[in-house]
């Protein structure tokens, strides 16, 4: 990069220091020309991420289910990377065995999507599964977003995204400290 006149710098980065309750470090390169990289500065974690029960609670309950409220309180943690749907790990689940498990600890049936949340009728100890506005939440993506296509599709658009900052007015921005996601 510097034979090609660019200034370049990289980091891993983890969506969890940026609000988003999901474990997701990725490498990020920034390559800029001379002039434009001085002004350059890497972004500072925000801290510590919602959990899923925070992040997800509201959208468990909206079918009506009596355990949501109960599910949102053991739901205590960031979730493990979403994999995207890959063609590769297959159809639209939470990922190979050791992230289900982690989604399992978490009160999440990982090995595929629903199509809605728990009905009001569901056991309070139901294991319920992620829907693609849930799964897009624990990307970070703001609620009225749109994904297209079926279900995979969409859910691999979700997956396969560099999930976007914490927002403001999400009350992480001026969290301090240990982010405590790792």
């Amino acid at each position: 990069m510097h034979d090609l006149g660019y200034e370049a710098d990289w980091q891993v980065l983890n969506a969890c220091e940026f609000g988003v309750p999901q474990l997701r470090p990725r490498f990020i390169l920034v390559a800029m020309r001379p002039e434009v990289y001085r002004n350059f500065e890497w972004p500072s974690a925000v801290g510590a991420p919602p959990t899923v029960g925070e992040a997800l609670g509201d959208l468990m309950a909206a079918g009506g289910w009596k355990g949501a409220e109960a599910w949102a309180r053991q739901a205590n943690g960031v979730g493990p990377t979403l994999v995207g749907g890959s063609r590769k790990h297959g159809g639209p689940d939470l990922g190979p065995t050791r992230a289900r498990e982690a989604w399992r600890k978490l009160g999440v049936d990982g090995r595929g999507l629903a199509d809605a949340p728990p009905a009001a009728d569901a056991p309070a100890a139901h294991l319920p599964r992620l829907t693609l506005p849930m799964a897009a939440a624990i990307q970070g993506f703001p609620l009225d977003w749109r994904f297209y296509g079926r279900k995979t599709a969409a859910y691999r658009q979700i997956g396969n995204a560099f999930p976007p900052p914490g927002r403001k007015g999400d009350g992480n921005e001026d969290s301090p400290g240990d982010s405590g996601c790792w």
